[in-house]
């Protein structure tokens, strides 16, 4: 007698990370293995999870803080730093950064929501003049 014929089956694509009751896997700290990562590993690695969405999620300190994470055979590469993007950042910062009282523009965000100025506008507390901007030159620098 021959081998038994098989009767023709479809393939079945397997996830090896669903653990196939519709839950999302969870790790512990450091047991994820080498083919996911979180957002800031495929940052370090030239790139961005792209669209996909995570697989798993990975724990520490007894489940009070998570990481989602995703596959990296699946993600993209980081888009470049474009002159528009760059210039939208900027002056998204500037808004952070500059006294609404006296114009001047912080090397460091400003508690913008809770004092509404810079602290010498605020309370007196002298300034370093060596941590602003003047509005003058910072008007300068724009142009």
């Amino acid at each position: 007698m021959g081998a038994p014929q098989r009767e023709d089956v479809d393939t079945v694509d397997v996830d090896l990370y669903d653990p196939g009751d519709g839950s999302i896997p969870v790790f512990r700290w450091k047991q994820a293995g080498h083919a996911l990562a979180t957002r800031r590993q495929l940052r370090e690695m030239g790139l961005r999870p792209g669209g996909q969405s995570p697989v798993a999620r990975i724990e520490c300190r007894g489940g009070r803080r998570f990481a989602w994470l995703y596959r990296i055979d699946l993600a993209k590469p980081k888009l470049p730093m474009t002159l528009a993007k760059e210039l939208a950042l900027d002056k998204a910062m500037a808004a952070r950064q500059t006294c609404p009282k006296c114009g001047r523009r912080y090397h460091h965000v400003l508690p913008l929501k809770t004092l509404g100025s810079c602290l010498e506008c605020h309370d007196g507390t002298p300034a370093d003049p060596s941590s602003y901007v003047t509005a003058a030159a910072a008007h300068r620098l724009a142009a």
